[in-house]
């Protein structure tokens, strides 16, 4: 199975994104892939918690069904790594949707840890404010076997990712938007950890650059094989990786090293 990642420079500006998001998926388009990936807030990245509620939509709104269209026409899998949608009393979720080659939606997963930070130099980020969580994880059955799905501060709870290896999964998705920050700290840690400790690939697609004043982020959009071995990476700039996953040698690693059926805590 081959997976593109795709990493963008999204902005406030819907019409923006999607455009990027098109022009990338057509450069991914050029390496054959079973399916692409797109990062967290890759349709809308604002500040302005007011405007993420007045621009988000519903799960069947206009952006979701231009995504649907390209999955379809495509004839690809595709995994929209997060967009706002409407909840209720003028919250959203941050909604990861898995999209089939026919344009259903096949799974969707609604980030279940938000960021609530205080960082140095008074810089607040408060996903809860107007976000509301996730309530239970999603495994996505598909041909090629299950995929556990999670969104960006997700990865620092490992134990997500080990009720996911657990249950049959053999790749991981993180879409994320880590800041500068705290993705020069512990991106490459995590991505890899999260891969080494339950013998999956992660796939991890993320933003670069500025959304907007005030912040920015850490890039780095890369795929990590079951060993922890980075095996496609982009460090800055919007553009695409990708990587053929190898399920036989997935099982040749989990064989050679039972680290999961070693496991003595459940």
């Amino acid at each position: 199975m081959r997976i593109a990642a795709i990493q963008m420079n999204s902005t406030p500006d819907r019409d923006h994104n999607m455009n990027q998001a098109y022009q990338l998926f057509q450069e991914a388009m050029e390496y054959g892939p079973s399916l692409i990936s797109y990062p967290e807030n890759f349709t809308l990245f604002v500040d302005d918690q007011d405007a993420l509620f007045e621009q988000a939509e519903t799960i069947r709104g206009h952006t979701v069904e231009v995504l649907q269209e390209w999955a379809a026409e495509h004839d690809v899998w595709l995994l929209a790594g997060s967009l706002p949608i409407k909840a209720k009393e003028g919250r959203v979720t941050n909604t990861s949707l898995l999209l089939t080659p026919e344009g259903d939606i096949h799974s969707r997963y609604d980030k279940m840890h938000l960021f609530d930070v205080e960082l140095a130099g008074d810089r607040s980020y408060l996903e809860s404010k107007n976000v509301e969580p996730g309530k239970k994880p999603v495994l996505a059955d598909t041909a090629w076997g299950k995929f556990g799905l999670s969104i960006c501060y997700d990865l620092r709870f490992p134990e997500l990712y080990r009720k996911y290896s657990a249950e049959g999964a053999s790749v991981l998705f993180a879409p994320s938007a880590f800041t500068a920050l705290t993705g020069k700290a512990h991106w490459d840690v995590l991505t890899r950890a999260r891969a080494i400790e339950n013998q999956c690939y992660v796939i991890a697609p993320a933003q670069t650059g500025s959304p907007y004043e005030g912040r920015m982020t850490h890039g780095h959009t890369r795929i990590v094989d079951p060993w922890g071995k980075i095996i496609a990476e982009r460090p800055a700039g919007p553009g695409v990786v990708w990587a053929e996953m190898n399920f036989d040698a997935l099982e040749k690693i989990r064989t050679d090293l039972p680290a999961l059926k070693n496991r003595r805590l459940k």
